[in-house]
């Protein structure tokens, strides 16, 4: 074996390409090929979309893992360890396991130049192949037609909302977007669009492909009831009474597609409606919009959101909460490839202090430079070169009756869990 510990094999990984993304399914393909990885489950789902990717696979595998069945999933990026990014009936896969799947990839690859993104796409694929699932839920890391999860051909996909987000990669609008998205559609299969307005090209591959397509507010919705966290979802003549589990009314949408495909998938009227809310119940996803427990005087909420459309879910959720007498300030770390303005711009009306944290690495911008960028908007209070000093600052500057927002990146939150972890 090249190497025995996790970490050594990740380190390798990111030196082994010279690029940290190149988009294509012949490399990956061959590999895949070799190591025999064809059929890794009974069901495949994929989940492709710009929001709510994380929240649609955590809620399918809770749900599905409740209901009796084996369930394997593959997101990314991961938060806190890379481990999170594979796992079998909600349990994340081990060091071990990984660094098998590891060798047997780089046994398999001869000369063949993989990404860290493909090295790991393929270790989720080689793992369910070797112990395969009823289901395995798979989201796209970026794009669809061109991302390594496209190598398997899906039985079902679940597309969420699309916005515009990685435009050097996908393009600069939501029809080249939804192109891409729409990349990993497969003839007559069925589709949830979970998106209210899906682009033309997104419809246009639907048609061709001749895929049975049900769309939000078209062929299901779901709206709220009196009484907290309540909703009615509904389809034709099935009406269900379930309860939002994870946090922010955006997510009233993300569990309408999910529910959605559920339906398509195993026929919910075989199931009482307490089964169908019991077996969501046990729902959680890190970082999207997360109350989480702190030493800070202030309601302290973290979310990994980073594009414009995440940052306008994240407004309506803080006007939702903010306290008379109360400042909502915001913990702002972004990437250099995002768009930080439009980001800002959502939420500006919302916002009272702009906090913004230096992220280090090579995409990572400095408070600085973000500043540069953004403060034509909004008008900035802090300035951080690390986020110890920002939780001091906080300790000592926030009330009981403020709220702290920690986002913009999965790097900020990662970072600020790390130290508040201490």
């Amino acid at each position: 074996m090249r190497f025995n510990r996790l970490d050594d094999w990740l380190e390798w990984q990111l030196s082994l390409h010279s690029q940290a993304i190149e988009l294509g399914l012949e490399r990956v393909s061959a590999v895949a090929s070799k190591l025999g990885i064809e059929n890794i489950a009974s069901t495949v789902i994929t989940v492709a979309g710009t929001n709510g990717k994380g929240s649609t696979v955590a809620s399918y595998e809770t749900w599905l893992h409740a209901a009796g069945y084996s369930v394997a999933s593959y997101t990314s990026p991961h938060l806190l360890c890379y481990n999170e990014r594979i796992k079998f009936n909600l349990e994340m896969v081990s060091d071990s396991e990984l660094c098998q799947a590891f060798e047997a990839i780089d046994q398999a690859r001869g000369d063949v130049v993989l990404t860290y993104f493909e090295f790991g796409t393929l270790a989720a694929l080689w793992l369910m192949k070797n112990n395969p699932p009823d289901f395995a839920i798979l989201e796209v890391g970026l794009g669809g037609r061109l991302d390594a999860v496209n190598i398997i051909d899906a039985d079902m996909v679940h597309l969420t909302s699309i916005g515009i987000d990685h435009q050097s990669w996908l393009g600069d609008s939501r029809e080249k977007i939804g192109f891409e998205k729409a990349g990993v559609l497969r003839t007559g299969i069925p589709v949830i669009c979970n998106d209210i307005e899906p682009p033309q090209s997104v419809q246009d591959e639907i048609h061709r492909l001749g895929c049975q397509c049900q769309q939000f507010q078209k062929d299901f919705k779901i709206q709220k009831l009196t009484g907290q966290n309540r909703l009615s979802w509904q389809s034709g003549d099935l009406v269900l009474e379930i309860t939002q589990i994870l946090p922010g009314i955006h997510q009233q949408q993300n569990l309408a597609g999910v529910v959605a495909g559920l339906h398509r998938l195993l026929d919910l009227n075989r199931f009482d409606n307490s089964v169908i809310q019991q077996n969501f119940e046990n729902t959680t996803l890190a970082g999207r919009f997360q109350l989480v427990k702190s030493n800070i005087p202030a309601e302290v909420y973290i979310d990994v959101g980073h594009n414009q459309d995440a940052a306008a879910a994240l407004a309506e959720n803080l006007s939702l909460i903010k306290r008379a007498g109360g400042r909502v300030v915001v913990l702002l770390g972004m990437l250099d490839d995002k768009d930080s303005v439009a980001f800002v711009g959502e939420l500006g009306d919302v916002v009272d202090e702009w906090w913004l944290l230096s992220l280090t690495g090579d995409r990572g911008l400095s408070a600085d430079n973000l500043a540069g960028r953004i403060s034509p908007q909004v008008q900035i209070q802090q300035r951080f070169v690390d986020v110890n000093t920002a939780l001091n600052h906080a300790l000592s500057s926030l009330g009981n009756q403020d709220i702290m927002l920690v986002t913009g990146s999965f790097v900020t939150v990662e970072s600020f869990l790390l130290a508040h972890q201490r």
